[in-house]
């Protein structure tokens, strides 16, 4: 009986098998901030809504300021020469400041205005 038992038991070994597995490697993400670290978590979390209220808060001043190019051009019929005339005719009581590293490029001819980075 014992005889019967071993040989079943290396049977099912033999039929199962014991070789090592093969590890299948994490799917890749986009996230290039996260860490996935639990304890960085908070960390991470919170630089990632700084970012986002820059990138807000950015756009939000750059429409005030179309609006205002617009606003001077249907009074004036004509678009200002620069950004700084719309404010010293009190279309805006100042240009928003930018992050660091960026500045306004204004397109007189055209009264398009986009920010960008400073070189």
């Amino acid at each position: 009986m014992r005889r019967l038992l071993i040989l079943g038991l290396l049977s099912s070994l033999a039929i199962t098998g014991c070789g090592k597995k093969t590890a299948t490697p994490p799917p890749s993400t986009n996230a290039a901030a996260a860490s996935g670290n639990p304890l960085t978590a908070p960390v991470d979390y919170l630089g990632a809504i700084n970012q986002a209220q820059k990138v807000a808060v950015k756009q939000v001043d750059l429409a005030s300021v179309k609006q205002a190019i617009q606003l001077f051009n249907a009074q004036e019929d004509r678009n200002p020469k620069d950004l700084t005339e719309i404010v010293t005719k009190h279309y805006l009581p100042r240009l928003p400041q930018l992050p660091p590293g960026m500045k306004y490029h204004y397109d007189a001819t055209s009264g398009a205005v986009s920010v960008v980075k400073q070189q």
